[in-house]
């Protein structure tokens, strides 16, 4: 009887099983009480919680901060990404440290901050005000704080990619005539469209899911700066389960949906990158 081949690191089984046991007990536990919750609902439970106007304006606001914050993280990280990578400066490691400050504050504190900077009283809402320009309490409020806590995303995601890039085929361009931004759009930018859209995706889902930062400088007025997580948090205070495991449900669908097109998305540009080279 053949025996199978053995793996060149023992040890195959042992680590998978202990790295499933944890996956189990930190996400798929709880992910698994709050599908059970939502499975007491009806269909029709359901669509009356999801289309009562209050939820859709929710969403509306939720989806719309995201799409803007990530909009900016996008483009901002990328730009930032490169400056890190190419050049050279005084301050370049306190500008890099300063990019992952995002994850180690606590979002309640970036809320009360932004709220300190931008309300009426504040310098910038002052300043704004000047202008007869408002952000706190406001719909921008909302996409800035997202924008806050979600800009790491964009940057960490697309440097280290950025950093391995072979800069042969780049100086080849230059030799034969090309513009910079044509060398970037058909040579840099192509290869780090995988790291750009996995980096658009985790901000996107993290937007989705940000409240801390956000209660603080909305200002919580339904069908006006209401998000979606604060929803949840309102019928919980109102021992609403369903309502909030319908929406709370609906919302990690969406991310994780979102996340699962940009797998999808992300190695059929990996794929296309691997034929071209």
């Amino acid at each position: 009887m053949k025996k199978a081949p053995r793996h060149i690191l023992p040890g195959f089984g042992l680590t998978l099983g202990i790295s499933l046991f944890f996956v189990s007990l930190i996400i798929l536990l709880p992910l698994s009480g709050l599908f059970w919750q939502m499975g007491q609902l009806g269909l029709s439970d359901y669509w009356r919680i999801l289309s009562s106007e209050r939820t859709l304006a929710a969403f509306h606001i939720t989806l719309s901060a995201a799409a803007m914050a990530t909009l900016f993280n996008a483009s901002f990280g990328l730009l930032l990404a490169w400056v890190l990578v190419r050049y050279n400066f005084r301050g370049k490691r306190i500008l890099d440290a300063l990019i992952d400050l995002p994850f180690a504050l606590p979002t309640a504190v970036a809320g009360i901050a932004l709220v300190a900077l931008y309300d009426k009283n504040g310098w910038m809402g002052t300043l704004l005000a000047q202008a007869d320009l408002k952000v706190a309490y406001t719909w921008w409020g909302i996409a800035l704080a997202m924008t806050f806590t979600s800009v790491p995303f964009g940057v960490r995601t697309v440097q280290p990619v950025m950093e391995s890039l072979d800069l042969d085929a780049e100086e080849a361009a230059q030799t034969l005539g090309a513009k910079d931004f044509q060398i970037f759009r058909t040579i840099v930018f192509p290869q780090l469209w995988p790291s750009f859209i996995t980096g658009a995706s985790l901000a996107f889902a993290r937007s989705l899911g940000e409240f801390g930062a956000v209660i603080f400088i909305a200002g919580n007025m339904p069908f006006k700066t209401e998000i979606a997580s604060l929803l949840i948090m309102i019928r919980l205070e109102e021992y609403d389960y369903p309502a909030a495991s319908a929406i709370a449900g609906s919302l990690l669908l969406l991310a994780l949906l979102v996340l699962i097109l940009a797998n999808f998305a992300q190695m059929r540009a990996s794929r296309h990158l691997k034929k071209g080279a």
